[in-house]
C-alpha cells in the first residue's frame, strides 16, 4: 500500500468538500478501495498506486474547475466520476461533451445510449429517443438543440409537447392558456436554464429564436432551419404524430422523445409513438434509440424502481 498527500492550497477547500463534506464524500464513494482523509488544505490517500493516480487525476480536474469557475456543481462531479475508472479514457472524455452550460456546468453524454443520441446528431436528421424516466432523453435532446443553435447549424429551437393532462385538469388552473401550460412545460425550461444564461434565454424566448408551445400549435407550419423536439411523444395520437413529423422543413433536425410506459391518453386512443417506431423503423435518415434502466442518471433507486415495474408488467415477481 502507498501513501500520498495532495495539497489544495490554491482553492477554497469548502468548495471542494461541500456543505457537511457532501461533495468530498461523493468523490470518496467512487473510490471504495482507497482510504481518503480530507482535513484543511490537504488530502491524504492510502491504497494501491494506480487507484491513487486515478484519484489524483480526477481531483486535479475538480481543482481546475474551481479555479476557473469558482464553484464545483455536484452534477459536474458525477459526470466526471461516471466515466470508467481509467485514466486513458478520462483524457479523451471531451468527445462526449455536448455543450457547456451555466456556472461551469458541463453537459455530456454519460451513458451508452446517450452517446448514441449524440452520434445520431451528426448522422441523422430525425431521431427517436424512447425510454423510461430518468434516462436523460429529453435533457440530452435539449443540450443537442442548444449546441446546434450555438454552432449556428440552425436558426431556432422549437420545443413542443402534447397538452395531455396527466391526472390533473388544466382547465381549472387560473390564468391564460400560456399560464396554464407553462408549468406543464417546465422541464423544458429547466433544461434550457441549465444551458443558457437567463438574460440570453429570455431574449431568445421574446424574439422567437426559442419557442416552447403545445403540439397543436405546430399544425399547418413548415419548420425550416430549426432543431425541433417533441417531448412526451407517447401522449400524441397517430394523427398528431404524423402531423408533427410532416412539419419537417429544410435543414431541420427533429428529435422525438417519450416513454411508452407512461401513456396518459384515454384508453381508447392509441399512442402514436408506439405505432411510429414500427412504421418508420429502417427508413434511411431516421434513427431509433431505445434507452433503458442502465441509462438512468438520477438517483440509483430510479433504475431499481423502473426494473421492478417492468417485472410487474411482465407478470414476474418484482422482488426476485
Amino acid at each position: 500500500m502507498n501513501d500520498r498527500i495532495i495539497n489544495i492550497e490554491e482553492i477554497n477547500p469548502l468548495e471542494l468538500y461541500g456543505t457537511n463534506d457532501s461533495k468530498i464524500n461523493l468523490i470518496k464513494s467512487h473510490f471504495p478501495k482507497l482510504k481518503i482523509v480530507s482535513r484543511g488544505n490537504s488530502i491524504k490517500i492510502n491504497g494501491a498506486e494506480d487507484q491513487i493516480d486515478l484519484f489524483e487525476h480526477k481531483l486535479n480536474q475538480f481543482i481546475k474547475h474551481i479555479a476557473k469557475f469558482g464553484n464545483l456543481p455536484e452534477q459536474y462531479i458525477e459526470s466526471l466520476l461516471f466515466e470508467t475508472n481509467n485514466i486513458a479514457k478520462a483524457d479523451v472524455v471531451d468527445k462526449d461533451i455536448i455543450v457547456y452550460g451555466n456556472h461551469g456546468l458541463v453537459v455530456k453524454a454519460r451513458t451508452a445510449n446517450q452517446k448514441r443520441m449524440l452520434e445520431s446528431y451528426f448522422k441523422k436528421d430525425m431521431v427517436f429517443a424512447i425510454g423510461p424516466a430518468g434516462t436523460g432523453k429529453t435533457y440530452t435532446a435539449v443540450a443537442l438543440a442548444v449546441r446546434a443553435l450555438k454552432n449556428k447549424e440552425v436558426k431556432r429551437i422549437i420545443l413542443t409537447r402534447p397538452a395531455v393532462e396527466a391526472g390533473e385538469n388544466l382547465g381549472f388552473l387560473p390564468g391564460t392558456l400560456k399560464d396554464k401550460l407553462d408549468p406543464y412545460l417546465k422541464p423544458l425550461y429547466d433544461a434550457l436554464f441549465d444551458m443558457l444564461p437567463p438574460e440570453k434565454l429570455n431574449g431568445y424566448l421574446e424574439t422567437g429564436v426559442i419557442e416552447i408551445a403545445p403540439l397543436a400549435y405546430m399544425r399547418g407550419r413548415t419548420l425550416d432551419h430549426a432543431f425541433v423536439i417533441l417531448d412526451e411523444a407517447q401522449n400524441a395520437t397517430n394523427s398528431q404524430l404524423k402531423m408533427f413529423l410532416t412539419r419537417m422543413g429544410k435543414s431541420a433536425k427533429f428529435y422525438v422523445t417519450g416513454d411508452v410506459t407512461q401513456i396518459d391518453l384515454p384508453k381508447k386512443s392509441q399512442s402514436g409513438l408506439q405505432s411510429s417506431i414500427k412504421i418508420l423503423n429502417g427508413i434511411e435518415g431516421i434513427d431509433i434509440v431505445l434507452l433503458n434502466e442502465k441509462d438512468v442518471v438520477r438517483h440509483k433507486l430510479v433504475a431499481k424502481i423502473i426494473s421492478a415495474y417492468e417485472k410487474l408488467e411482465k407478470n414476474e415477481d418484482p422482488t426476485s
